[in-house]
This record gives C-alpha cells, structure tokens and sequence, in this order.
C-alpha cells in the first residue's frame, strides 16, 4: 500500500479523543441557566433552532435514565443526529449526559458531559466539560465540536436573557 492510501485508510478508521472544558458566567441565578437545558422547548430554540437549520425529528425526556433525540440538518446538507442520555441530574446544580452524533448516517463522536451551575452572587458560572471521541476528522473534529459548542453557549445566554 502506498504511504498515500496509508494515510487515507488511517483517517477513515481513526479516533481523537479529546476533553475540553468551557466556563460562562451568566448575570441570572442557576436555577434559570438549569431551566434552558431542562425544559424541552426553551432547549430546543437554543440547541438546534437557528436560520438554515433544519428539524426533522426532536424529542426530549429530561430525567436521570431519559433521552433526548434530535435529526436536523444545515441548509438541505447531510441529516445529522443527536442522540442523548442523562446519566446523572441535580437540579440546579448538575447535569451529566452523554450523547452520540453521526452525520449521514455516519458514526460522528461520542461524548461524556458534565455540567455545573455554582451561584456567584446573583448570577451563575457554568462549567461545562466534554470529553469525547472523535471519529475519522482527526484534531480538527475535536476543535470543532469546541468551537460548535462555544456557539451554542452563547446561544444559551441568549435565550437565558430573554
């Protein structure tokens, strides 16, 4: 085999595992920052809504043991899929949940989450910690995933604002 179709065969098969850790300090108190991500209409506007996107399926079940799913796409691009599992939930405090994604029916990642709401005065800092294996993209998936959910962070405070 050529070092060319090495290199093609390594990238098709190969996993990054990565964690990154994002903190975000938000002026409303923990229990409405916790409310965006346990109430299924609020988390959905945030999540998945937004112009050019897609949905073609979403359901959430916000419980130690429950799932959400989500099919959606970007502008009539590959369907992705979200899928995720709550492993562990204090309410205002912590969320744990893993999720798996693929795009075109493809394997995309799959990701251990821990969420954390501290109160600091009359606000809230976050600290939201993936840790993920990325398949086929290399590092530049891993650095994606962080740059998507930084976004999606800001989206986040967006809807806590309102």
């Amino acid at each position: 085999m050529s070092k060319t179709n090495e290199a093609a065969a390594l990238d098709q098969t190969s996993v990054i595992h990565s964690t990154f850790t994002l903190e975000r300090t938000f002026p409303q108190p923990p229990k409405k920052v916790f409310q965006a991500f346990a109430d299924k209409e609020t988390k959905r506007r945030w999540l998945i809504e937004g112009e050019g996107w897609n949905i073609h399926a979403y359901d959430a079940d916000f419980r130690i043991g429950g799932s959400d799913a989500s099919r959606f796409d970007y502008k009539g691009g590959p369907e992705l899929t979200n899928d995720t599992q709550y492993q562990d939930i204090v309410a205002d405090q912590r969320i744990v949940f893993s999720y798996r994604m693929t795009m075109g029916g493809k394997p995309l990642s799959a990701s251990l989450v821990t969420v954390e709401f501290t109160a600091s005065g009359k606000g809230t800092v976050m600290t939201y910690t993936e840790q993920g294996a990325y398949f086929d993209g290399g590092m530049e998936a891993a650095k994606g995933r962080e740059e998507g959910t930084r976004w999606l962070m800001d989206r986040l405070a967006a809807e806590v604002a309102r």
